[in-house]
């Protein structure tokens, strides 16, 4: 196992900068997931971890040592990507040992290595099947099967499951979690799915444009993003955003909308306090907005009313989306709730849950209605 660390990491490509000022340093065996939106530089990152892309600028290191000008079979790391990279004439058996007889591993050793892997991924049985023969979730076991023997001090995974259908998904990303706690070897896992994130993550690193937005753990970037970026990122459905004005009344703040006013609890209201008059997004998650009639959200000064444009049901829960003065909201409400395309609603929001956000520049986090508690650490 291994640190990682990487100090003001730049990549640039001509006059395009693909990361730019990355920082990090992982704790050994821990689980850290790079996450954002395609073309954020999650990729370009992880391929300079591994040596499959140079650095311009900054330094890397794996434990103690600078990196930078090793090559990647020098680095003892293991890769697994996106689309499995299987030799097609090799049975399963041959392809999970193929690294290690380049190495000059005994075959007794290999052997062992080899069957070992295969046994703690439950896919001994297929080892004298070629790829073309296994399923999406098949290949990608071998494919893990492969690093697994390597024993490496660091895994990379590059969007390992993105090919997989969803129900596949869910089952290989417990697989995924466990062999991680098992083993205990230091991880960095990309990818686009903010559900696989969350899940997968003892520490999540959200990037945009190439830049670190914010780096946390998972319960902390759904209760305290940074930014309206993370805030919006992190969370499904998508938390909502009303664009509202602050008001100060009697020592309390109101966001003020078109036909609705809420107030805010006194943490977050203590920090809109100098926004008084000013534009601000409030935030509100769809899983913390109620329907009148059927939610134990308490009513009081946290009524919108909206005009319900789609009603998405999903068993358990139902999914209404309502036009608020122009802004479409999504409330996550209980899945027997009688509602109908065309009804007006009142939706109660729950104050305990708000946030805000500044409108101009980064549009930073001006508060939250919660207080981070210093037992949010990440999962071990």
């Amino acid at each position: 196992m291994a640190k990682i660390r990487l100090e003001h990491i730049y990549k640039r490509y001509g006059k395009v900068t693909a990361v730019k000022d990355f920082n990090l340093e992982t704790e050994d065996g821990e689980f850290v997931v790079f996450v954002g939106p395609s073309g954020c530089g999650k990729t370009t990152t992880l391929r300079m971890i591994a040596g499959l892309e140079d650095i311009t600028e900054g330094k890397l290191y794996i434990g103690d040592r600078l990196v930078n000008d090793v090559p990647p079979k020098d680095r003892d790391i293991a890769m697994v990507f996106q689309n499995y990279a299987l030799y097609p004439h090799m049975n399963v058996y041959e392809n999970m040992a193929f690294g290690l007889r380049l190495r000059r591993v005994p075959r007794d050793e290999i052997d062992r290595r080899v069957k070992e892997a295969a046994r703690i991924i439950k896919i001994d049985h297929l080892l004298n099947r070629k790829p073309r023969e296994l399923s999406g979730g098949q290949r990608q076991r071998v494919a893990m099967g492969r690093a697994i023997v390597r024993e490496p001090k660091v895994f990379l995974f590059d969007e390992p499951l993105s090919n997989l259908d969803a129900k596949l998904r869910v089952e290989m990303r417990a697989e995924i979690s466990k062999l991680q706690r098992r083993l205990g070897v230091t991880t960095i896992y990309v990818t686009h799915d903010q559900v696989e994130a969350m899940t997968l993550g003892q520490r999540i690193v959200v990037m945009k444009d190439g830049e670190v937005l914010q780096v946390d753990t998972p319960l902390n970037l759904y209760d305290f993003p940074e930014t309206k970026f993370v805030a919006g990122f992190i969370g499904s459905p998508s938390m909502n955003f009303i664009r509202t004005r602050v008001q100060v009344e009697g020592g309390n703040a109101y966001f003020v909308g078109e036909g609705f006013k809420v107030k805010a609890n006194q943490t977050l209201g203590a920090s809109l306090m100098p926004y008084n008059g000013k534009e601000v997004w409030m935030g509100i998650r769809p899983e913390h907005i109620g329907l009148k009639g059927w939610t134990t959200v308490p009513e009081g000064e946290n009524v919108i009313k909206g005009r319900v444009e789609v009603v998405e049901p999903l068993g358990a829960d139902t999914e209404v989306h309502a036009d608020v003065a122009g802004h479409m909201m999504t409330a996550k409400v209980d899945g027997h709730a009688l509602v109908r395309t065309g009804d007006t609603v009142e939706l109660l929001v729950d104050t305990s849950k708000l946030h805000a956000f500044e409108v101009e520049g980064n549009e930073k986090a001006i508060g939250h209605a919660t207080v981070k508690d210093s037992r949010s650490v990440a999962r071990v």
